[in-house]
């Protein structure tokens, strides 16, 4: 009996470490099945649900606005619709950072003048041989005039064709290039001149260099606030360079009639020391001439000399001056500590003459 019984022994021993084996096996898989998911699957979830909805964005519509970005830029916005997109997520678009924000066109027209483009131009490819550009060109045709400096100052000229590029670029391709008024081709072997030379590619944003074609992305070339969108056409519309966006052209013979006005609604925006929620503004022209002329770096002196009133819905109506219509003297805006203490004193006439 006892030679039986040590005889099972073992085969006990292999039965219970099977047993334990069995039971650690399937633990071990019902806690893997209920598992969370590995970590780049939760943050994709995450970046989806954390991402801004369409409703939470502020609509963009303008008439004859004529839009200052930065000194000595501006452009011209005979009509506009699209929305406001906040460059980072948690930072609200404001007035006051024009690079919070990015302009995305649906449909619209926007002229920029020749002349500010010759000028910006100039400053931004101020560290490429390439100096004392001048621009000129009718529609699909674009002529630079400029001086290389290389061994010696040498007078360029270039004329491209000007046309849409894939990404809602612009494209300028070179047809001529001369040096001296002697074509390039017969020169290449002493100045070694290519398109490419005269821009330095990679070192200005904005612009990328293809054999003889330049292709230029506003929304990084150009000051801020940056404008993108679906660019349908693209051409010198004298004294402007002309760009429409969707079937922009249409809308504007329509609204040709409108008062120049500047209107947001919907998302959230800051202006000032002011925060709107479900955006409710319209700015308003209060000049009767071609454009309502808006400066993002002193659109508080327009607002301080125009006035507000609240519409029903608790929006805001704000009739605005130009900026070249403010008072060269400043006047006092300020209700004194003098007044609100005496009732019967008249309020300072500033305040109501509006």
């Amino acid at each position: 009996m006892k030679i039986a019984m040590l005889a099972r022994r073992p085969l006990l021993i292999i039965e219970v470490l099977v047993l334990v084996f069995l039971i650690w096996y399937f633990q071990s898989t019902k806690q893997t099945s209920s598992a969370p998911a590995p970590s780049v699957a939760t943050s994709s979830v995450t970046n989806r649900s954390s991402a801004v909805p369409d409703s939470a964005l502020t609509n963009v519509y303008a008439h004859n606005l004529l839009l200052r970005k930065g000194p000595g830029f501006r452009v011209y916005v005979p009509w506009l619709r699209g929305r406001m997109i906040r460059v980072s997520r948690d930072v609200n678009p404001s007035f006051d950072e024009p690079e919070s924000f990015v302009l995305d066109i649906e449909r619209g027209v926007i002229h920029t003048n020749v002349g500010d483009l010759t000028s910006f131009l100039n400053d931004a490819l101020a560290k490429s041989p390439l100096k004392n550009i001048a621009l000129s060109g009718d529609r699909d045709q674009l002529n630079l005039r400029g001086t290389l400096h290389d061994v010696v100052p040498l007078p360029i000229q270039m004329v491209a064709t000007i046309s849409v590029a894939t990404a809602n670029r612009v494209q300028l391709h070179v047809t001529k290039l001369s040096v001296l008024k002697i074509p390039v081709k017969g020169l290449l072997g002493d100045f070694h001149l290519t398109v490419s030379s005269l821009f330095n590619p990679g070192k200005i944003p904005g612009i990328e260099v293809s054999g003889n074609d330049l292709f230029l992305d506003t929304e990084k070339l150009l000051p801020p606030p940056h404008i993108r969108g679906k660019l349908t056409s693209v051409r010198i519309a004298n004294p402007d360079v002309e760009e429409i966006y969707g079937n922009g052209q249409e809308d504007v013979t329509r609204v040709a009639q409108w008062r120049n006005f500047l209107r947001l609604s919907g998302g959230t925006i800051d202006f000032g020391k002011l925060t709107m929620h479900h955006v409710d503004v319209i700015m308003v022209d209060l000049a009767n001439d071609a454009w309502f002329d808006l400066d993002l770096a002193h659109y508080q002196e327009q607002l301080v000399n125009g006035y507000t009133r609240m519409t029903p819905q608790a929006g805001l109506e704000i009739f605005m001056p130009d900026l070249d219509e403010l008072p060269h003297t400043i006047k006092n805006h300020n209700i004194s500590m003098e007044w609100l203490k005496n009732r019967n004193a008249a309020p300072p006439p500033d305040v109501t003459s509006k």
